[in-house]
């Protein structure tokens, strides 16, 4: 069975682009959001003293991954509200590399968000790296080209979000998602 939720927006884009930043914001709007789980396996992982890390085991990383986005996704299957998520599973597809696994494939072909996808181009005044958040600059502008091709794959619509201040930002993302 294919579950189709347009009322899931996911925000996209390499590391540092201002993702999180608009999440919170929107929250603090009072939208519904979903944060984003990358980070949390990156702690999670560490505190255990784990291989699921991307710099690790990149796949074993993207399965963790991926795991928690279903999860989130089908905890939030009888939402019909609109919900800002903070990536998804899709941002599993060929991430670091790692090919498609066939749990993978299934949890993307059965779990479908709103055909368009908002994704954040790589801008250098804005992009920083820390302890969780390791990808140099060539990595991130090369994220966003990957994330495209990954969508059209996927048959997601891709909505390029403007560099612009915080504000601007939130209300092109709601606009278009009215």
């Amino acid at each position: 069975m294919i579950l189709e939720k347009p009322n899931f927006i996911v925000f996209t884009g390499g590391p540092g682009v201002g993702k999180t930043t608009l999440i919170r914001h929107l929250a603090a709007m009072g939208e519904r959001v979903v944060a984003e789980s990358a980070r949390a396996v990156i702690r999670d992982q560490r505190e255990a003293g784990g291989r699921g890390l991307p710099w690790l085991d990149p796949a074993l990383f993207c399965d963790l991954t991926a795991a928690r986005d279903t999860a989130a996704f089908d905890e939030l299957a009888g939402e019909t509200r609109r919900i800002f998520f903070d990536r998804g599973i899709i941002d599993s597809w060929r991430s670091n590399g790692v090919e498609p696994t066939a749990t993978l494939r299934e949890m993307v072909r059965t779990r479908r968000y709103n055909r368009q996808v908002f994704v954040f181009p790589p801008w250098r005044e804005i992009y920083a790296t820390d302890a969780e958040r390791r990808q140099d600059w060539d990595e991130a502008e090369a994220t966003f080209g990957r994330i495209l091709r990954n969508l059209a794959e996927l048959d997601y619509l891709p909505v390029v979000v403007p560099k612009a201040d915080l504000a601007l930002r939130a209300a092109f993302v709601l606009d278009r998602s009215a």
